[in-house]
Order: structure tokens, then sequence, then C-alpha cells
């Protein structure tokens, strides 16, 4: 059984991967920035025999972050998804560019992810993963415009945690990156191309194969090797 922290686990990808782990058995801290308005979460929790716990988690703020991963206890964590994340404006920013939700994209996806891992490193252990999601549209071989903040935050993401995972590889604690797939959720809309189901499924299976070889590596959903 392993012990499984994912934020942003009240819809999505992050509710699947949830209830995905927790169909196999594992613990699961399921955080979430407001627990009341995450109904299926909590009726998951209700029937897990306390293997699943819903804790409150804004990784936008420091607090927050210290006083959930506080909430969650002292064990020893074997995965950590950094999932929550914000879509932020698609068009409209070459002329006037909407600089609060630029502040909230960083704030939430580069600091936000590094929050999270500041506040369980001293939970994480020699072969624990840490799995960063993050998109295609981090990558320069994305051939399309728009979405300025969000492929701004994610490329940013991709560049730290590749650092966090060259100071962390003494002590073999595994970082990835990861691109979800363009999935059938609120953020990726009807008409995306997979399922949270298959997407939850191809990075569980990639988390649990991630070596230390690899940490720091950008890889699909499906576990092919990411370009950059």
């Amino acid at each position: 059984m392993k012990t499984v922290a994912i934020t942003g686990a009240g819809r999505g990808i992050g509710l699947e991967l949830a209830r995905q782990h927790l169909s196999v058995g594992d613990r699961v801290l399921a955080l979430v920035r407001n627990p009341a308005g995450a109904t299926e979460l909590e009726a998951m929790a209700a029937g897990s025999d306390g293997r699943l716990t819903v804790h409150r988690m804004d990784v936008g703020d420091d607090a927050s972050v210290r006083e959930g991963a506080a909430s969650t206890g002292d064990e020893a964590v074997d995965i950590l998804y950094n999932v929550a994340g914000v879509t932020g404006p698609a068009t409209g920013e070459l002329e006037a560019a909407d600089w609060e939700a630029w502040d909230d994209a960083f704030r939430i996806m580069v600091q936000g992810p590094l929050r999270v891992l500041q506040a369980f490193l001293p939970r994480l252990r020699s072969g624990s993963r840490v799995i960063n999601f993050s998109s295609q549209l981090a990558a320069s071989t994305w051939p399309y415009g728009g979405y300025y903040a969000y492929g701004a935050a994610k490329a940013a993401l991709n560049r730290m945690m590749r650092s966090v995972a060259i100071d962390l590889k003494d002590r073999g604690i595994i970082v990835g990156l990861v691109h979800p797939g363009w999935v059938q959720t609120d953020m990726g809309g009807a008409d995306a191309e997979i399922t949270p189901q298959e997407s939850a499924s191809g990075i569980r299976k990639l988390a649990d194969a991630w070596t230390i070889e690899m940490s720091g590596d950008f890889y699909k959903w499906n576990g092919e090797p990411h370009s950059w």
C-alpha cells in the first residue's frame, strides 16, 4: 500500500487519480481548496474506511499549504501529485495582458508546486516520487499562439522542477513532469481527446515506472518522452 498526496483532488484528473489509487488499496491524502464543494470526493471518503481523507489546501497560499500538509499527519509519502492549476486567459493578451491573471498563474502553477513539495519534503524518502502536471503548451515545439500566462507558467514549472530534481537526486527522491494529455475535463472541454480515466491510468503507470535516472524529465501521460 502506498501513501499518495494529491493537490487539486476535487475534480478532473486529480479526482480520478484519487479514485484509482483508492481502488487498488492505497492511502490517499486528498488536498482541495474548498472541501465543502468537493461533494464527490467527500462521498468517496465516507466509504473508504479512512483510507481517503480530505484536507483543505490552497496551493497559492503559504499558510494554507503548511496547515494543509500538517493536517495530513506525519506518515511518509510515496507519491506526491502536484495537479492543481488554473487556465488563465486564453486570448486577447497581446495588446493588454491581464496581470492579475498572470500573478495567479505563477502563484498557483509555479510557486504552488514548490510550496507543496517543501511542505511534504520531510516526509519524502528515497524512492518517493513528486509528479508535477505540466502541459504540451510548455514546450518550445508547441506550434500555436495564445495561452501566454498558462504556457509561460508551465514552462517555468518545467525548468524549476528540473533544478529541484538535480538537487534531490542524492536523496533518491524522484521528480517527474508530465503532460496529462488533452483531457475531457472542465479545463479541457468536452471535445478533448481522452477521458480522465485514461489520463489518470497512464499517469499512475508512468509514476510507478519513473526511475531516478528519469528524474527531471518530461513525459506524456502514455509514457512517451515529451520534447521541450
